[in-house]
Formats: C-alpha cells, sequence, structure tokens
C-alpha cells in the first residue's frame, strides 16, 4: 500500500518512487502488474497528477516501469522479474533510505555517487 507523508523531509516524489521500487524489489508489485492511472493515483495519495507522472516517467526511464500509451503503465516484464533486478533494486532502495536518513535529497545523492564512483575501486 502506498502512502506518502508530507512531513518527512524527502520530497513526495521520491517518497512515491522508492515505495514504487520496494513493492517491486519485494514481489508485491510482479512484472506485468498494471499501475492506477496517473491521476487516479494523484487523486488517492492527495497529491499533484504532474508528481505521480514525473514519478512514473523515471521508473519508466529507470526500467522499473513501462508505459503502452491507452494500455497504461506497467511492471516492466524484461527486467522487474529478473533475480538479479529484484536484488539490484532492493540494494537501491537500501541504499537511497540511507542516504535520505543521512539528509540527501536524489540529487545530493546522485552528485554523491557520480564524485565517488570508481574510487573504491582504484
Amino acid at each position: 500500500m502506498l502512502t506518502i507523508d508530507p512531513s518527512l523531509p524527502a520530497p513526495l516524489y521520491e517518497q512515491l518512487r522508492e515505495q514504487i521500487i520496494a513493492e517491486i524489489a519485494s514481489g508485491e508489485l510482479a512484472p506485468g502488474d498494471r499501475l492506477p492511472p496517473v491521476r487516479q493515483l494523484a487523486s488517492d495519495l492527495d497529491l499533484a497528477p504532474n508528481t505521480v507522472a514525473r514519478t512514473y516517467k523515471e521508473l519508466e526511464a529507470a526500467g522499473y516501469l513501462e508505459t503502452r500509451g491507452r494500455n497504461g503503465t506497467t511492471v516492466a516484464e524484461d527486467l522487474a522479474g529478473n533475480e538479479t533486478h529484484r536484488q539490484a533494486a532492493a540494494l537501491t532502495s537500501d541504499y537511497l533510505e540511507a542516504m535520505a536518513a543521512l539528509g540527501f535529497n536524489l540529487d545530493r545523492t546522485i552528485a554523491y555517487l557520480q564524485r565517488n564512483v570508481g574510487r573504491s575501486h582504484d
């Protein structure tokens, strides 16, 4: 069940994105499962439709979701069912949660990763 807490420091779209990733990683959302339409989910969670649309778009770009026009948005078939992908999604979700607990938003987390990629493997 998706819930949004406006009192948390994480932006609303990040909360939604992390929860959807967690549901995919746990198997609660399976490959091919259809997500609610943008307007319906926005209404259910008391969010602006653009917030949900942004989240869906980011998750689609990351390979978690597929949008098929009038057929709606579904969990991606090719990646979501792959065990390696599930493990990577769980690790990613854990990492994002840990960084958020340290006060890092998504942009700061990405910048941190970009600065530090390769340093541990030098």
